[in-house]
């Protein structure tokens, strides 16, 4: 019933030779889209101001809107536990594909479809389209007859002739393209809405898979830590040290939380100024310090709703949700803006803390840091003219192995195949950190181009040299890094037998500690 995704991809012709580099995507469960066009009751201003309803809910569900006058499974629209249905909202929101786009190139959106493992519907979207182009001709037959008619109205009154008869036809005619409006506005809103949960098309070069088994490894940095003692995990040495609380975290929040303390809480303040202090100084980018909270038109904007509304917090009786990540508000920084040509690329980073529901994750990673409700990320971002987004997620992504390197962690790339690819991604980097007492990788970043897809949402344009027509964005996102993630790379790669733990030469300055004490002293 809930899925989960925080990643995108996109469609276009792409003939330009690109570098074979790859990408991971999250580790979640394959998302569902919806396999119904939802027509929801609206009024008519609701209908006339483009918006859209996402209901919402407590643990028990309320009955499904009538769509179509059928009432349709509970599945097919898009159920939230965070939140009641008293809290349900109205919000606009632009299409992720162009509609003529989709139009003209079903048959590569069925096959993007196929090869993401999605469902969509479209069948419907013919017929739809279809109904609307044809309501349209009929509308614009009947206003030429009506200006024709006028004329002549005009005419037969000058003349002296009785013109009651034409206008009561015209009367007729008027109330038609009165009713052919309204069912043009009906229809452009389940077209909208169709689009809505159309995915990114992926790259050429994003490999085609059905599951995260045909990720494809690009490279690999360093050699897993050799020890002479059988390697504790996070929690455990956390623990121990008295650095880590699960029960305190209880006690204040619910499960799935942390409370960090001492050298533990100075560990996730000490990486997340390490990575900001490269990325500004380095790597060329500008510090945000953005809201934590975020609105609706954000979140569409980037992708996250109307899909994902079952990931995130959604604070009941406003607009407003916990974010799920920076993206959301690096993003829209230039939401509804044109920017110039010679300003590109942008690049920004945030440290913020996100939150996420882990909805689709019940039972899954239950022990440590690894899958929690709230937790830190530097994230990276950019916006960039189309022929540069390529190699500016090349560079976006040695920016963040970058990191990993001067910390001498082991890790590799993988590039992600279609099946594993986020919603929005066109393409998608992962970098993978080695755990010690799991022998296995886990995703500590993940660096995706989304091409024009979420600049389209989100109305971020750029105006080219010439007085040309300004064209969408790029936007690249990338976590530079997931700050939670590299303290539990970090215990585990750089534990010692006694349960201590060696500090890391970049990061000593900001620790003022060369080891973590396996007790008391922290």
């Amino acid at each position: 019933m809930f899925w989960r995704a925080f990643r995108t991809s996109k469609f276009i012709d792409r003939n330009s030779k690109i570098s074979n580099r790859q990408f991971a995507p999250p580790l979640f469960p394959p998302f569902l889209i919806a396999t119904q066009i939802l027509d929801i009751d609206l009024t008519r201003s609701q209908q006339t101001t483009k918006h859209f309803l996402i209901a919402t809910f407590f643990d028990n569900v309320t009955p499904a809107p009538r769509l179509d006058n059928h009432a349709i499974p509970h599945r097919h629209i898009v159920l939230c536990r965070r939140f009641s249905l008293r809290g349900g909202f109205m919000y606009s929101a632009g299409p992720m594909l162009d509609l003529g786009y989709v139009r003209e190139h079903l048959d590569l959106i069925e096959k993007m479809a196929r090869e993401r493992g999605a469902t969509l519907d479209l069948a419907s979207f013919r017929a739809l389209d279809t109904d609307r182009r044809m309501v349209i001709t009929s509308a614009e037959r009947l206003k030429a007859e009506r200006n024709k008619a006028s004329e002549q109205i005009a005419r037969m009154k000058k003349s002296g002739e009785d013109a009651t008869a034409l206008r009561a036809l015209m009367k007729q005619v008027s109330d038609k393209i009165k009713r052919d409006d309204e069912t043009i506005t009906d229809l452009d809103e389940r077209l909208r809405q169709f689009l809505l949960i159309v995915p990114n098309i992926p790259h050429t070069s994003v490999p085609v898979g059905k599951s995260v088994a045909d990720n494809v490894e690009v490279r690999r940095w360093g050699a897993p830590p050799q020890f002479d003692f059988k390697p504790k995990p996070h929690w455990e040495l956390g623990e121990s040290a008295g650095i880590l609380d699960f029960d305190a975290a209880i006690k204040i929040a619910a499960s799935r939380f942390a409370v960090y303390k001492g050298l533990g809480a100075r560990l996730e303040r000490a990486l997340a100024n390490f990575f900001l202090d490269v990325h500004t100084r380095e790597h060329g980018y500008t510090e945000i310090l953005p809201p934590f909270l975020v609105n609706t038109a954000s979140l569409t904007g980037v992708g996250q709703l109307p899909k994902f509304a079952a990931d995130m917090f959604h604070l009941e009786g406003t607009d407003l949700w916990l974010t799920p990540t920076s993206e959301v508000e690096l993003t829209s920084l230039y939401r509804d803006t044109t920017l110039e040509a010679d300003a590109l690329p942008i690049k920004v980073c945030a440290w913020t803390a996100c939150f996420r529901s882990e909805a689709g994750a019940a039972g899954r990673d239950t022990r440590g840091l690894k899958r929690q409700h709230q937790f830190q990320k530097v994230e990276m971002f950019k916006f960039t003219r189309p022929e540069q987004s390529y190699d500016e997620l090349e560079s976006l992504v040695a920016n963040a192995e970058a990191i990993l390197q001067r910390l001498g962690l082991h890790y590799r790339v993988m590039l992600l195949s279609t099946a594993d690819m986020g919603f929005a991604s066109a393409k998608t980097y992962d970098i993978e950190v080695w755990l010690p007492s799991a022998g296995e990788f886990m995703e500590i970043s993940s660096c995706s181009n989304t091409e024009a897809f979420q600049a389209r949402r989100s109305g971020i344009r750029f105006k080219p040299p010439g007085g040309k027509k300004s064209e969408f964005v790029h936007t690249l996102n990338g976590s530079g890094l997931a700050v939670g993630r590299t303290w539990i790379a970090l215990l585990e790669n750089f534990q010692r037998a006694d349960g201590s733990v060696v500090i890391p030469e970049p990061l000593r300055p900001y620790m003022g500690v060369d080891f973590i004490p396996s007790a008391a002293k922290t």
